[in-house]
């Protein structure tokens, strides 16, 4: 990736839905380069998929709750129980593994007290745990999908 390839990603994290004339104009490529950087970044993987960021509140998903996990097992059998258990949970938006005490880290999005309840009891029938926190968040203060973009090239 070139200084080129990283304003592009830069300004479509921001905003995808900008027509790639526009990307291209502020880049300083005429649309087509800009359209094939565009794909060439899609098909390496660096642009991952286009999605509509919600607000979890306008869908009643106003209860944020980051949830430690401490295993009790650490096989691999475990991790993939585990693993595919909560991957099928809608509530589940994120799932982190992490180094240190805590195993995984989980970040989940549910209307209130009661459908946490719910939810917990699913995520403790997922595999036998041996620690789960659970940290409810009060305001989101910032939030981002946006990656910071180096100013150098990688590579």
């Amino acid at each position: 990736m070139d200084q080129t390839d990283l304003k592009i990603l830069a300004i479509l994290q921001e905003d995808a839905t900008l027509p790639v004339a526009e990307v291209g104009e502020r880049v300083g490529l005429s649309p087509t380069p800009c359209w094939r950087r565009i794909q060439k970044l899609r098909a390496a993987g660096v642009i991952e998929k286009t999605v509509a960021l919600v607000d979890p509140r306008a869908l009643g998903l106003g209860l944020i709750v980051f949830i430690e996990v401490e295993a009790r097992d650490h096989s691999p059998e475990w991790q993939q129980r585990f693993l595919a258990g909560v991957s099928v949970l809608p509530e589940v938006l994120e799932v982190v593994r992490m180094a240190g005490e805590t195993d995984y880290w989980l970040r989940v999005a549910v209307r209130d007290m009661a459908h946490f309840d719910d939810f917990y009891g699913k995520l403790i029938a997922a595999g036998p745990l041996k620690n789960v926190t659970s940290k409810f968040a009060m305001e989101r203060c910032k939030t981002s999908t946006a990656y910071p973009v180096l100013t150098q090239p990688l590579g």
